[in-house]
């Protein structure tokens, strides 16, 4: 059976640089995660296919930034919000606008037209608490990027209480309270956000994934608020990123069709070595049967 062919390199829609191969390894070891030239992680690079898509259909003026990464202030400027705040508790040194917490954000209600909350909810005690403010102060048409680390099929498993030690075996991380489960969505809807829920996958295709090292069933909830609007608010649909893709898909058809061409080239050279290598046996098992005493000469 033929061996899986390899896609050779990768692209960053983080930075929109080129590798010469794959990303370099990311926490834990993971292989093919982190882009050697921006640093980022494969939902960061989601992150920038995401915005790519909402650009078109989302004006954004106020834009709120929660627990900032250098890499994700880069690919949220591209949006060119009127206001850009970048909002943290202030636990490190990380460069912010605005100190405070997701469970007490001091924003006004609704007039955050765009935010992102990205592997930060599973940090915090209280995620009631926090996902009620990204429905408070959520503009009506505004539109948040929700991320979390979830287990589908099985319920939230949480424990605010357990030491280090403890949620390092069952959140997967010594800061994590909890690890997501089916009811995150409700938990959601409960706090006035109703959502769609894109994947790489489902947005780029699994061919694109690769080119861009991403996860593809690593998920994203676009959320709105119902806090402030009346009447029942409906989903965002989130369009596909066609140029992007249909680029992307162009190159790896290119690559895959001279990847073809050289499999069957060395395919074909396997077989003639193998049919030479028969042959010079077979010649020479014949030769020697026609050798009389050849035993003792070579001794």
């Amino acid at each position: 059976m033929d061996e899986p062919l390899e896609v050779p390199r990768r692209f960053c829609p983080s930075c929109g640089q080129w590798t010469s191969g794959r990303f370099r390894r990311g926490p834990g070891a993971r292989p093919d995660a982190r882009c050697p030239h921006c640093k980022s992680l494969e939902r960061q690079r989601f992150l920038a296919v995401v915005t790519s898509c909402l650009s078109p259909v989302v004006e954004v003026g106020t834009l709120l930034d929660i627990a900032p990464a250098p890499c994700t202030t880069a690919i949220l400027r591209e949006l060119a919000p009127l206001r850009h705040v970048r909002m943290d508790i202030g636990y490190d040194d990380r460069g912010v606008d605005l100190l405070g917490s997701v469970t007490a954000i001091p924003l006004a209600a609704g007039s955050v037209d765009m935010l992102v909350c990205y592997h930060v909810l599973e940090h915090v005690p209280d995620d009631v608490a926090a996902m009620r403010e990204l429905a408070r102060v959520l503009a009506p048409g505004g539109v948040g990027l929700v991320q979390v680390p979830i287990r589908f099929g099985t319920p939230t498993d949480e424990d605010p209480s357990a030491d280090e030690a403890e949620r390092v075996r069952r959140f997967g991380q010594h800061d994590h309270v909890r690890y997501y489960g089916d009811d995150f969505e409700q938990r959601l809807l409960d706090a006035g956000l109703v959502f769609t829920r894109v994947s790489p996958r489902s947005l780029v295709g699994e061919r694109v994934c690769t080119v861009l090292g991403l996860i593809p069933d690593e998920w994203v909830w676009v959320v709105r608020s119902s806090v402030h609007a009346e009447g029942e608010v409906a989903p965002l649909v989130v369009p596909p990123p066609t140029g992007l893709t249909r680029a992307l898909d162009a190159m790896v058809e290119a690559w895959v069709a001279d990847l073809v061409r050289l499999s069957h080239a060395q395919r074909r050279a396997r077989r003639l070595r193998t049919e030479l290598d028969s042959r010079s046996r077979s010649v020479g098992s014949r030769l020697r049967a026609r050798v009389p005493g050849r035993r003792h000469l070579s001794a």
